[in-house]
């Protein structure tokens, strides 16, 4: 069976970024397992993903605007210490969440200058060219159930 539309697939993966240092690997784990055609899985890998069978072995770069996108400057800000009330030490790499125009945002942590707080709202992959290594396990159709919840069930995937 091909990945298509409304199918479930498994895989392993490598990612690297441009200097083939791995970011995340499934390596040692289950591999990844999603309802293709869903968006959980970034848009060029997705793409590369679709019509594959069990078996393939595969590299695949996604640009940015296919992954998680380009960096947008004017997301990445500074501001008072006092913004941040109730939280004593605050550090590099800390997420918090806040309100942006759009609703909900995730920011990063990114330097902490006296009283100032620099903060970034961007993916921390945003900007960046993802090197994907895949090797697919498995390809099944997606159960109504699947289909109708958005996600897989089962091994690999959610769980009720």
């Amino acid at each position: 069976m091909q990945i298509a539309e409304n199918s479930v697939a498994s895989f392993h993966y490598t990612l690297t970024d441009d200097n083939g240092q791995v970011i995340d690997s499934s390596e040692g784990r289950d591999p990844l397992t999603y309802l293709h055609g869903s968006g959980q899985i970034v848009p060029g890998l997705e793409k590369a993903m679709t019509g594959r069978v069990a078996g393939d072995q595969f590299k695949v770069d996604v640009a940015p605007a296919e992954g998680y996108g380009v960096h947008h400057p004017e997301l990445v800000q500074e501001l008072p210490r006092d913004a941040f009330q109730g939280v004593e030490d605050i550090q590099p790499g800390m997420q918090f969440q806040g309100q942006g125009p759009q609703g909900v945002i995730h920011v990063t942590v990114t330097k902490v200058d006296g009283q100032t707080v620099h903060i970034d709202g961007n993916h921390p992959l945003a900007g960046q060219t993802l090197h994907f290594d895949i090797q697919v396990t498995d390809v099944r159709a997606a159960s109504e159930e699947e289909l109708a919840h958005g996600h897989v069930h089962g091994a690999g995937g959610h769980h009720h």
